[in-house]
């Protein structure tokens, strides 16, 4: 389900206003403008001083990312795969090069004409290996500013809370004023936890689970590659295949369509981290 992050961090936030509410707070409460600016401004500083303003700058496209994400077509990239491999068997490698240009996916496209081209295997599994690599390295750089800020906005919290103390000591004087102060004082670390715990870290969990489905997309897509390659049975090769599906999304006793059609990329979080 792609709203699944959308879903669930608005359920958090669904929970703790009834749970305030339901203690005798208002959820309005929480919307102090000073603690407000020490964990937005003070965890978006240090942040930026941790990975640099081209990051910082794709953190919208991200967020978009993180919450509207569709889910890898593995059953579809098989049966464009057991296809390619059967029209390999019949006709040639050579035959599918009247293929390429109806290919959707970029990494699919680029390890069949190599095929096609007639590149050593070990050569087209070396430079599509590469590519994997450097795809993943960088979605843990995109995914690096959501992880960093969900680390220093606790502690921004505590520095709000620390700095709201002083505040209260300077104004002993004034006892009527104290219990406001020291409430106010502590939105700071409830808003630094909060903010770490139901936006920060939660989103930068979902981009690297987006890069695991998207690397796993493109290591059976190598395998596929590869097996047709090697002219491999186009039952075999969809039996390789399918050990990479889950359990419920497999054929039974089914042969494989082979449609022939483009498969969808599962993610495309390579695109945003550009």
């Amino acid at each position: 389900m792609k709203a699944a992050t959308a879903i669930g961090i608005g359920c958090a936030f669904l929970a703790l206003a009834l749970s305030s509410t339901m203690d005798g707070t208002s959820p309005a409460a929480f919307l102090n403008i000073e603690a407000l600016l020490i964990i937005l401004g003070g965890t978006g500083g240090v942040t930026l001083a941790s990975v640099g303003m081209p990051a910082m700058k794709r953190i919208p496209s991200l967020y978009k990312l993180a919450f509207s994400a569709e889910p890898p077509d593995l059953r579809g990239r098989v049966d464009l795969l057991v296809s390619l491999a059967d029209q390999a068997r019949r006709d040639g490698l050579l035959a599918l090069d009247a293929q390429l240009g109806e290919i959707e996916d970029q990494y699919t496209r680029n390890a069949l004409q190599l095929v096609v081209d007639g590149t050593d295997p070990e050569m087209v599994h070396a430079i599509m290996e590469a590519e994997i690599d450097g795809m993943a390295a960088r979605h843990e750089a995109a995914a690096a500013p959501f992880e960093k800020a969900g680390g220093f906005a606790p502690t921004m919290g505590i520095i709000g809370t620390v700095l709201g103390l002083v505040h209260v000591l300077q104004n002993l004087a004034a006892p009527s004023t104290l219990g406001p102060s020291i409430s106010t004082a502590f939105l700071a670390t409830l808003m630094g936890v909060g903010s770490a715990n139901v936006i920060f870290l939660p989103v930068g969990n979902r981009l690297k689970r987006i890069s695991a489905e998207e690397v796993e997309l493109r290591m059976m897509t190598l395998e596929g590659i590869l097996s047709l390659q090697a002219g491999d049975n186009p039952r075999l090769v969809s039996e390789k295949l399918m050990s990479y599906l889950p359990p419920a999304e497999r054929e039974s006793e089914e042969e494989p369509s082979g449609s022939g059609q483009p498969a969808r990329a599962g993610a495309q979080l390579q695109a945003e981290a550009a």
